[in-house]
């Protein structure tokens, strides 16, 4: 704990010799979740720059300044590289940067230091992102902080996990998710005996560096009946924007990679799990904290922390909390207003929901009406908007792109 301590005014980075007047944010990924960011701040008259190494459906938002194409975003120093020569060939100096992958939060916190001489990073360096980017060290931490957790074992080797003695069905899943999933194009496998272990396990050994595979209890419900999340802009020890949430719909079901229906909610006790954390590795930004309740003894486990904006972010727009125009707001040195989410609120991405509804419907998890009448009570989409039309008619050109590519 003193090493996170001795890191925390890393975080407080004065920015007096950039400019205010002209500034815009830098958007480093150009899906859906990067379109909420790009409109939110639109809406506020703040040019935007997005970048990516994708198809991108954000490039075509009315609100869109401008929008590169790259080669790389994978490669820490690509990125870093490209994200410097783009910005002194704009002139976006002082420019706010806002990452919606990992890999990206992960060479911007390392890359801090060059990155700061050119535009505002709201992402902590390092010795503080380290702790919700490599789930080894967030499980380490939020065990002794007394923060609930599923029980997890990090095998180094095939004999160690062959050897975990454990009631099945378990979870094998990745300590850091790009290298993982990618190429499984899964969040995390179930595994219902130790042959189908140790089997995984070789698979997921021939793509994932040595010693990232965890083996974890599985909370039994899945994914969406359970799990929940705690969205906080957070600064100076504390939650100056929040919202609870409930994933209602993931995709895929059971291991839901990104969530499709998603609810406001009032959960008090997620914000002391999520706040003790981040109040212990001094962290500021925006995060999302998720957390799946045991049905088997009613207790809130964490699961993640994602150091960045989410997938679902543009929800607590709606329900009074704007996340990314907040966060602006703070790099400028702005004052903001405490905001926090107003529950029973709900958004939904047609793109992936459909074809969960569907599967629902089949499985019998639920019925026609009541799933039409689930999507009838969505008050915002992730893409549809009428008064920004072309971000959905290139969502929904890309579907054949999303399937093959990303697997949904």
């Amino acid at each position: 704990m003193d090493s996170i301590a001795a890191h925390r005014s890393s975080t407080l980075t004065h920015y007096s010799e950039l400019p205010t007047a002209g500034v815009g944010a830098v958007v480093i990924g150009g899906d859906f979740q990067g379109l909420g960011i790009v409109r939110s701040l639109g809406r506020h008259g703040i040019p935007t720059c997005v970048i990516d190494d994708e198809p991108s459906i954000a490039r075509h938002s009315r609100y869109v300044t401008h929008a590169v194409r790259v080669k790389n975003l994978r490669d820490e120093q690509a990125t870093v590289d490209e994200l410097m020569r783009i910005g002194k060939r704009l002139n976006l100096k002082g420019w706010v940067l806002y990452p919606t992958r990992d890999e990206t939060v992960a060479a911007l916190a390392r890359y801090r230091k060059r990155l700061s001489e050119w535009f505002r990073v709201p992402t902590p360096d390092w010795e503080i992102t380290k702790w919700a980017w490599d789930k080894r060290n967030t499980y380490r931490l939020a065990e002794e902080l007394g923060i609930p957790c599923p029980k997890t074992w990090f095998p180094q080797s095939l004999e160690e996990a062959r050897n975990i003695e454990a009631k099945f069905p378990l979870i094998l899943k990745p300590a850091i998710k790009e290298n993982f999933i990618y190429t499984a194009k899964a969040k995390a496998w179930q595994v219902n005996n130790s042959q189908e272990l140790v089997e995984r396990f070789k698979e997921a050994s021939a793509f994932v560096p040595p010693g990232e595979m965890m083996v974890q209890d599985l909370i039994p419900g899945g994914s969406s009946a359970q799990q929940f999340g705690y969205c906080v802009l957070f600064t100076n020890g504390n939650a100056v924007g929040s919202m609870f949430a409930h994933y209602v719909r993931s995709h895929p079901p059971d291991f839901g990679r990104c969530s499709t229906f998603v609810e406001t909610v009032d959960l008090p006790a997620l914000e002391e799990l999520s706040l003790r954390f981040l109040r212990a590795i001094g962290y500021y930004g925006l995060a999302e904290v998720e957390f799946r309740r045991d049905p088997r003894d009613g207790v809130f486990k964490l699961l993640d922390v994602n150091a960045r904006t989410w997938g679902y972010h543009s929800l607590g727009t709606v329900a009074g909390v704007d996340f990314p125009f907040m966060l602006f707001q703070d790099q400028l040195g702005r004052p903001v207003k405490p905001a926090r989410a107003q529950p029973g609120i709900n958004w939904v991405r047609w793109v992936t929901d459909l074809p969960v509804g569907f599967h629902g419907l089949f499985l019998k998890r639920w019925g026609l009406l009541e799933y039409l009448k689930s999507l009838r009570s969505a008050d915002t989409e992730s893409v549809f908007d009428a008064k920004d039309p072309l971000p959905t008619i290139a969502e929904v050109a890309l579907v054949p792109y999303l399937v093959l590519k990303k697997g949904y």
